[in-house]
């Protein structure tokens, strides 16, 4: 899994070095005007590589080393390595752009972090292993159940809009991870009924 590792590695080192150097972490943020105003494209992309606090970078990166290995093997063998780092870098793009387009006239709205492009790895994942277990909170959960609950509760808090969570990255990103693999394998989707028909654990 040497790309995935290669994600990680470089999103720890950006988003540490944007911790430490504030005009940095501006620079890379999506900060909407400096898209639409000065042109500044760069950042529906490096938005993210940059995380609020180590936390959130922390979560995103286990989440990236854990389900990331399997859909690096899917993706290599299917479109190549450098296929799977576009596939990454997509999901990057895709989640963000709604967020772009529904703020791009607000100065005050800033978004980050690799949950979208992160969402588009496990969902990808899920349609692979439906019946893998997560793990939330020390509870085991079927990955295709997860998903259920997963896809609600970002619904539900995208339309609520009271907390500094991107929960429309986190819809727009699974929904890519899904289709994205649909495309790259049509037959993913017969294998993914079957396995759902069939539960194991």
């Amino acid at each position: 899994m040497p790309v995935t590792l290669s994600i990680i590695a470089v999103t720890c080192v950006v988003s540490f070095m944007a911790f430490k150097r504030p005009p940095l972490w501006h620079k890379l943020v999506l900060w909407p005007p400096g898209v639409t105003r000065r042109h500044e494209y760069w950042r529906l992309l490096t938005s993210g590589f940059v995380h609020a606090d180590l936390q959130h970078l922390l979560f995103n990166m286990i989440t990236l080393f854990f389900f990331g290995r399997l859909m690096e093997q899917f993706f290599s063998l299917q479109i190549g390595a450098a296929g799977y780092v576009l596939f990454y870098l997509g999901g990057v793009l895709v989640s963000i752009l709604p967020s772009y387009l529904r703020h791009r006239n607000q100065s005050d709205y800033v978004s980050l972090g690799a949950s979208g492009a992160v969402s588009a790895v496990l969902f990808a994942f899920i349609l692979l292993q439906p019946w893998a277990l997560i793990i939330v909170f020390v509870v085991p959960v079927p990955a295709v159940i997860y998903a259920i609950v997963y896809v609600g509760y970002s619904i539900y808090m995208d339309r609520r809009g009271r907390d500094n969570i991107n929960h429309s990255a986190h819809l727009w990103g699974a929904a890519y991870g899904v289709l994205f693999t649909l495309a790259v394998n049509p037959g993913v989707a017969g294998w993914f009924l079957g396995r759902v028909m069939h539960p194991q654990f």
